[in-house]
């Protein structure tokens, strides 16, 4: 499921650019395409999040593929740039409804705290896979002459196929809902934003986001060389290595997170989640303080390294957050994350492309807005690990959820 709904969202920008050739519209107005799928994906996860502790989680999760598959699947009657976007505000909302029952899926097939988080890191890791093969694909369409609404349709088919499995697979029983607890509805999911642990998780995905999208979004602008009416814009990386280096920097920056979540299934369940996170983000500040102060052949390098480091982060956030509430809201909490990191992803691009603009439109100014996020996030993660507020309420949840069966 991460890797097919990834295949379509992280191919947005190649996308994008087809789309402001086929209906002659503005940069603004095809940036819709990236907002209101992000704006369905946070409305759903706020709203919708409840679903999956009220409903099941295999109901929320075939109703989440359903939605998705229909909007994959009217791509084939879509003429106009509105019908489109309407489609795409529809998966976004769809992809709210079906991960966050994946993300309470989770908890119900772990054994412990840990588990949690290393089987977080795969799923994740999956969607580093799709956010590497989708982009592959519309470049591939694009080339020979075919249809990028293909892709849209091939994500429906392999969602068809998800349905079945989903419907065929036998799903944990998910423990009935305590008597003394109130029933779950959309206002479990706004009384979650007065929760610490919550708000903490959230607040944490959301600076991620903004700062892992500057990547995706605006590496390529900022590596760009000064040089105008030029037909290639990467011409004054002289030496083949770095010249490939540049037109590939994206696609190196998502293979090296998807790697480094698939290592983080075996990292962390043996090292200290707070310490890792901490470094990292430390790790992550230092890139790009060195791409901004040495300038784009420093950047060439630092910028697309930073995946090694993102990549254990928000599939952590994800994980420790979910698993500081009782099962029977984890759906909940995780609508509740996922509107933060939807809203992050949505928010940070366009926060730094107005910086950059009021700047004379010099990307290098949203980096240092995305440096400030980093910043921010490394000063959050600094005081976690000292002070390590969730540790003491991770071990009480954990031996209530996990301790009596295992």
């Amino acid at each position: 499921m991460f890797m097919m709904f990834a295949m379509t969202s992280d191919s947005v920008g190649e996308i994008i650019k087809e789309v402001k050739r086929e209906f002659d519209v503005s940069n603004t107005e095809a940036s819709l395409m990236h907002s209101l799928f992000m704006i369905g994906i946070a409305f759903s996860g706020l709203f919708l999040g409840f679903l999956a502790d009220r409903f099941g989680r295999k109901r929320t999760i075939t109703l989440g593929l359903s939605l998705f598959a229909l909007s994959c699947y009217l791509f084939l009657v879509g003429n106009s740039f509105e019908f489109i976007l309407g489609l795409i505000t529809l998966s976004g909302l769809a992809v709210g409804v079906f991960k966050t029952a994946a993300l309470a899926l989770i908890g119900d097939i772990s054994r412990s705290t840990k588990e949690h988080t290393g089987t977080m890191n795969g799923a994740e890791a999956f969607f580093g896979v799709g956010a590497i093969i989708g982009p592959l694909i519309v470049a591939w369409m694009v080339r020979e002459g075919v249809d990028w609404k293909l892709l849209y349709v091939l994500a429906g088919g392999l969602c068809t196929l998800l349905i079945l499995m989903a419907w065929k697979v036998n799903y944990p029983e998910h423990a009935p809902v305590a008597t003394h607890h109130k029933p779950v509805n959309f206002m479990s999911s706004l009384k979650l934003l007065k929760n610490p642990y919550a708000m903490g998780f959230s607040i944490g995905a959301f600076l991620y986001v903004a700062a892992e999208s500057a990547i995706y979004v605006w590496m390529p602008s900022y590596l760009v060389c000064d040089a105008v009416n030029i037909s290639d814009s990467f011409s004054c990386y002289t030496s083949g290595p770095e010249k490939m280096l540049a037109v590939y920097a994206v696609s190196i920056f998502f293979s090296l997170r998807a790697v480094g979540r698939f290592v983080g299934i075996w990292m962390m369940q043996r090292f200290n989640w707070a310490l890792v996170l901490m470094l990292f983000s430390l790790a992550i500040t230092l890139c790009f303080i060195g791409g901004l102060v040495g300038g784009k052949e420093v950047a060439l390098y630092l910028f697309p390294l930073t995946g090694v480091f993102m990549s254990v982060i928000y599939p952590t956030f994800n994980s420790k957050g979910i698993c500081c509430f009782a099962k029977h809201e984890h759906g909940t909490v995780a609508g509740v994350i996922l509107f933060f990191t939807a809203a992050g992803a949505a928010a940070g691009p366009f926060i730094m492309g107005m910086v950059s603009d009021a700047n004379g439109g010099d990307a290098k100014y949203g980096f240092i807005v995305a440096t400030g996020f980093a910043c921010i996030l490394f000063i959050g993660l600094l005081l976690n690990f000292i002070f390590n507020p969730t540790e003491r309420h991770l071990a009480i949840v954990e031996k209530a959820e996990y301790g009596a069966k295992y």
